[in-house]
Parts: C-alpha cells; sequence; structure tokens
C-alpha cells in the first residue's frame, strides 16, 4: 500500500455510501463527506466550522458534550474499535433518524484529543421494520397463549 496515493484515499472518503464526519476539539464539523450530506440533508459547505448540535436531538446534547469534552482532555475514549454506537439523530428537514457509528479519536500533540473521526451509517429504516416485527410478536402472542 506504500504506492497508494493519498489522493485516491481522499477521493474515497469524499465519494463513501456511509456518512465520514470530522470535528475539531470543540465539537466544530471540519470534515462532511457526500455519504454526511446524503444521509443529513445538509451540504457540507452549510456545516462546515458548525456545531454536531445541528444532528444531535435537543434532549442528547449534554449527555453527548460532556462525554466528548471529557475524551478531548483524556486523549482516549471509553469507546474501542469493536463498539459500535446506536443513537437517535436529526436531518436538515428535522426528520429524526437512527444511526449507527464507529468513532477513532485523533489525538492532538499536547496529548489531548485533536479530533473525532466517526463512519456513519443511517439504520432508520432496518429499525422501523424491527419496531414493527416486534409489535406483530406481541400481538399475535396472547392468540397463541390461549390456543
Amino acid at each position: 500500500m506504500d504506492d497508494l496515493d493519498p489522493e485516491v484515499v481522499l477521493g474515497m472518503a469524499a465519494q463513501a455510501p456511509d456518512g465520514i464526519v470530522i470535528t475539531d476539539r470543540e465539537g466544530l464539523i471540519r470534515y462532511w463527506n457526500q455519504g454526511a450530506e446524503r444521509i443529513f440533508g445538509y451540504p457540507a459547505a452549510e456545516v462546515e466550522g458548525v456545531s454536531l448540535d445541528v444532528i444531535i436531538p435537543e434532549k442528547h446534547r449534554q449527555r453527548h458534550w460532556d462525554g466528548y469534552r471529557t475524551a478531548m482532555e483524556k486523549g482516549t475514549s471509553r469507546y474501542g474499535a469493536d463498539d459500535l454506537l446506536a443513537v437517535p439523530a436529526l436531518a436538515a428537514d428535522g426528520r429524526k433518524l437512527s444511526i449507527e457509528f464507529s468513532v477513532v479519536l485523533l489525538p492532538a500533540s499536547d496529548g489531548g484529543g485533536g479530533h473525532v473521526g466517526a463512519v456513519i451509517r443511517d439504520v432508520t429504516a432496518r429499525r422501523a421494520q424491527e419496531k414493527e416485527i416486534r409489535r406483530r410478536l406481541l400481538e399475535a402472542a396472547p392468540e397463541r397463549a390461549g390456543a
């Protein structure tokens, strides 16, 4: 892979179907690929330099920022390579989304956190299907119990 041009890697990241988002130490969006544009409905130019609050539901913001600040101070995240986080999110049009993502803390030279990278997938449709299946199973359960 030594001969792989970094521009090829950047081009792949830019066009990836999953959202790739990088934020700085303050939680401002510094990179937003085409996948993130598709998932959230915001063009990159509209969110670059803007707080992640644009996609975090208000009732989840305090918990998010508490964890974010701790990770930036310590330079480590409690989430590892095997962790896939599932959280609610907001789209530009106000729709509620279900997303799953992995997170990478990119350290700064001072030992703290410098940037956070996330690879994000919209799982809203799958979650709706799962919810419908659970609903149907619960409806069918009393029928089976009485048979």
